[in-house]
């Protein structure tokens, strides 16, 4: 039979190629396939990987005991049309049950097994990596190897080629024969609808900051913030210290320079000598020092109106921040945060 071969984008098209390549592996070789009658008994899992062809799910669904032939399976997908309407992925099925039955199952999105990896806000990259690793199997080497050679990662240009900031937190689905590569595209392409949602590109400029800068902004946000409401608040007093051309004089970037979580930031601390310590340098740091989500980006773009040049969140277990212009209440607050600290 002459084929010509053509290149097909993505594991679901592959799977619609693959079965109708399948199909005429297989009609015409017998006039009565074996089939079994009944939904079938107990459980199964199987799974159809990117680019299997009819012949193979079905041989697969055999294997398992699901059908009695792969035959029978492939006449029901011809019968009804399904040639695109296979997915890959794992399925539950049951043994011993009729083709059509089997074919039902396979085309049912609650007889799909998801693995799924949830992201949460603000954490470093470093710290990402850990999680899909750990929650994906996939070795924690490929992802380090493919954040040092981030090419193929297709971050906006905005980024200059660092994932930091840019690996947007959100749940994502783990596909079969997904690479590391795979899922971190997935994430900087979250990332690109996320920026394109609160319009980044286009308000960064209002802010008087290029699209990386709005991210770093947004990251400090994340970072410093203990509720979503207070998100714009810490965003303007960014902006106001920036405006006086003061040192931001934010904990969150002295943890990151030095790699750490605490709410205990000392004077020694603040002496690191780091482009991240915002004690020892004006201005705003020269990237992200996290990875934020919508909300935090949203207040980057849109800060509150208002005149406040500090904030201290006095009680973290409650996230109760407090926002003032005036010294000597920023003070108090931080005696506050110190009897929290001293008591907890």
């Amino acid at each position: 039979m002459k084929r010509t071969v053509a290149a097909v984008a993505g594991g679901l098209a592959l799977v619609a190629a693959a079965v109708t390549y399948g199909v005429h592996q297989v009609v015409g070789q017998s006039d009565e396939a074996p089939d079994f009658s009944g939904d079938g008994t107990g459980t199964v899992t199987i799974e159809i990987r990117p680019g299997a062809s009819a012949a193979e799910i079905g041989k697969t669904l055999e294997r398992a005991g699901v059908v009695a032939s792969a035959q029978s399976f492939v006449e029901q997908v011809i019968m009804r049309s399904k040639e695109s309407g296979l997915h890959p992925g794992r399925y539950t099925m049951r043994r011993r049950m009729a083709a059509a039955g089997a074919l039902d199952l396979l085309l049912a999105p609650a007889s799909r097994i998801v693995r799924t990896v949830t992201v949460p806000e603000g954490l470093r990259t470093s710290e990402v990596l850990r999680i899909l690793a750990e929650r994906t199997g996939i070795p924690l080497k490929d992802f380090t190897t493919a954040v040092a050679e981030p090419r193929s990662l297709r971050l906006p240009a905005y980024a200059e080629g660092e994932t930091e900031g840019f690996l947007f937190p959100a749940t994502y689905e783990i596909e079969p024969e997904m690479t590391a590569v795979d899922l971190l595209r997935k994430m900087v392409a979250r990332f690109r609808v996320a920026a394109e949602k609160v319009r980044l590109k286009e308000l960064a400029p209002r802010v008087k900051l290029t699209p990386r800068q709005a991210v770093t902004v947004a990251s400090i946000v994340q970072a410093e913030g203990g509720v979503p409401a207070d998100y714009p608040k810490i965003a303007r007093v960014v902006y106001n210290r920036l405006a006086r051309g003061a040192k931001l004089e934010m904990d969150s970037t002295i943890n990151y320079a030095l790699d750490r979580h605490t709410l205990k930031v000392s004077i020694e601390d603040t002496r690191v000598d780091s482009p991240y310590n915002t004690y020892a340098r004006p201005g705003l740091p020269p990237g992200p020092i996290g990875n934020p989500g919508e909300s935090a980006l949203t207040a980057a773009l849109h800060p509150a109106e208002g005149t406040w040049y500090w904030f201290v969140t006095t009680d973290p277990r409650r996230k109760i921040t407090k926002f003032t212009d005036k010294e000597v209440e920023f003070r108090k607050y931080r005696e506050e945060l110190n009897r929290y600290l001293g008591t907890n």
